[in-house]
């Protein structure tokens, strides 16, 4: 059976033991995973509940800021989930956004440098070798698979060459190809098997049968992202030059309505799953033969509620 798994939003309203439904349901629904966003609240925490309410399915983060906390703390709070999944835990990684990084107060100097250390540091820890002067880890029970949020092809190629795979976010299905030989062009280069390298790509969600509606929500999700500058960066790769300037001006204004005028039809039907349960399924096929090994749905509401909308996609769409 092909893999999907889903991910959950911490921006959303819905406390952590709701995630732990959620999770009870996809599994009986026979998702392969459930993951967990860093937004209002912490993913390996989550995660963690997840897994501690659920007994097969794959639970993890997508992903986790490395800015939020020391790659020490993260390593042994992954190893703590896997031991108490049983080794369920899939762990990904991801710089996040200089406005929002700086907005807490934070530096973000050298990210793609930074990512590379803190990959290298958390590998050590999980593996049990000295961090520091003080600190020997005990080796992590089970092994924890690293992923890295790639959304440039340089970042790609750091998931190639130090983890298991790479999570991107909002690629059109062109350039996903383009982020997946990247990475395994790294990885054939430091000696490992391209071929095992894992790809998972979460991917907005709007389901319903009215496909016009589906299409101004998928319009106005995909305009708050051009606010930040590293997704207008991979969007002028995938070629949305137009749109993205567009809608970068809009956002001077501080209009969303206006900037979700400007997202094209092409660019809805590149980046987004939409529409009927049928035509979502075609969607999350055409990921899959562009390089998402598991596409996992990133449930945004259609005129209703996230929470609402992520339990219709868990049923309408289960594998």
């Amino acid at each position: 059976m092909a893999r999907l798994g889903v991910v959950l939003s911490t921006a959303t309203d819905a406390p952590p033991k709701e995630f732990v439904r959620l999770g009870k349901y996809a599994e009986e629904q026979g998702f392969a995973a459930i993951l967990v966003n860093e937004g209002r609240g912490d993913a390996l925490a989550c995660a963690e509940a997840i897994a501690l309410g659920t007994t097969r399915i794959q639970v993890g983060t997508n992903i986790a800021n490395i800015y939020f906390r020391h790659p020490f703390l993260a390593a042994m709070t992954a190893a703590t989930i896997a031991d108490l999944s049983d080794g369920r835990l899939l762990l990904g990684f991801g710089i996040s956004h200089r406005p929002l990084i700086e907005s807490l107060g934070l530096k973000m100097d050298q990210p793609r440098e930074y990512l590379r250390r803190y990959l290298q540091t958390v590998r050590r820890a999980l593996a049990g070798q000295p961090i520091g002067t003080f600190f020997h880890p005990r080796p992590a029970p089970y092994p924890v698979p690293l992923y890295v949020a790639a959304v440039t092809t340089e970042t790609a190629e750091i998931g190639g060459e130090l983890a298991e795979g790479i999570m991107p976010f909002l690629p059109a299905r062109a350039y996903l190809t383009r982020l997946c030989e990247a990475a395994k062009t790294a990885a054939r280069r430091v000696g490992k098997d391209p071929q095992a390298l894992d790809c998972i790509v979460s991917i907005p969600t709007f389901v319903s049968e009215d496909i016009e509606q589906a299409r101004s929500a998928a319009r106005y999700n995909l305009a708050f992202f051009a606010q930040l500058p590293f997704y207008r960066k991979q969007w002028r790769r995938c070629g949305f030059v137009d749109e993205v300037n567009a809608m970068q001006e809009a956002w001077k204004k501080n209009d969303r309505r206006a900037a979700a005028a400007l997202v094209s039809d092409r660019m809805v039907d590149e980046v987004c799953v939409y529409g009927p349960p049928s035509l979502c399924r075609e969607q999350l096929a055409a990921f899959r033969e562009a390089g998402a090994a598991m596409p996992v749905l990133a449930v945004s509401p259609v005129n209703e509620e996230r929470l609402a909308a992520t339990w219709k996609a868990l049923h309408l769409l289960a594998p």
